[in-house]
């Protein structure tokens, strides 16, 4: 089975069964954490993609992804750059998921945290290893989710549930991932990345045509009882946007680097 490197190797393609291509994330240094090349490379073979029917995206290691790569960026760079990543690259790679014409199914085989949830939910289908730990830091970092961002949790685990995700910040477990419909299987650490592989080759097996237009009518159903008026849409935009130059979410990517309280300022 031939293994295609992308992303200066941060990124690996490959086709383990028939009609499933796989995409595996290995970023170990960051804690295959999602910068410009590796999103920018999920982006780009999500949109050509040819002869896969299934799209498997997983990560090697102990981790699925701890997020965006934001935690070294210098000071005087810090909100330029961290916005940029997030606002554009992400962005890019969640569109460009989504777009896929048939399934995308994510195995968590490991904590899933931040940026790197939200990619796992921008998958029609998720399966999580038993270990793994699911969250969403921003309350803890002083950033502002992307509407379009929180309106996919509100979509998979209702409003209650997200409410208590991104305001409490506290990760929850696979098996409360799983009573809350935010994956749809959990299987042993050791039989995950053949559960996938077979899950996946499983999709892939039925009518093209069937998964195709079932995705398509999912995907236009939940964007039309999300549609927002667009003058509240920019309002939300420009408020995330905002978030970006404050003092306090400098400080709150920092104290989350160094494992320390943060010192908020409220500005």
């Amino acid at each position: 089975m031939s293994v295609e490197a992308l992303a200066d190797g941060k990124l690996r393609l490959d086709h383990p069964a028939p009609d499933v291509a796989r995409l595996t994330i290995h970023n170990p240094a960051k804690r295959n954490a999602l910068d410009h090349e590796i999103l920018a490379a999920i982006a780009h073979t999500a949109r050509n993609l040819e002869g896969a029917r299934c799209l498997l995206l997983t990560a090697e290691g102990p981790v699925f992804s701890a997020g965006y790569d934001i935690g070294g960026l210098p000071r005087d760079e810090f909100a330029h750059r961290a916005e940029s990543l997030v606002a554009h690259p992400f962005h890019d790679a969640v569109a460009a998921l989504d777009a896929f014409p048939y399934p995308a199914v994510a195995a968590l085989n490991g904590h899933t945290i931040g940026g790197g949830l939200e990619l796992a939910l921008t998958c029609d289908l998720r399966i999580a290893a038993e270990s793994a730990k699911l969250g969403m830091p921003p309350a803890k970092l002083g950033l502002v989710y992307s509407h379009t961002g929180l309106r996919k949790f509100i979509d998979a685990i209702g409003v209650a549930r997200t409410r208590h995700l991104f305001f409490t910040a506290r990760n929850v477990s696979a098996a409360t991932a799983l009573e809350w419909g935010m994956v749809n299987e959990v299987v042993p650490d050791a039989e995950l990345a053949a559960h996938a592989v077979a899950y996946a080759a499983a999709i892939a097996a039925n009518a093209p045509l069937s998964l195709a237009g079932n995705k398509r009518v999912i995907r236009e159903l939940l964007a039309a009882e999300g549609r927002l008026d667009p003058e509240v849409a920019a309002e939300l935009v420009a408020l995330r946007e905002a978030c970006f130059r404050t003092e306090d979410f400098y400080e709150g990517v920092r104290a989350f680097a160094e494992k320390r309280p943060p010192q908020w300022l409220g500005r």
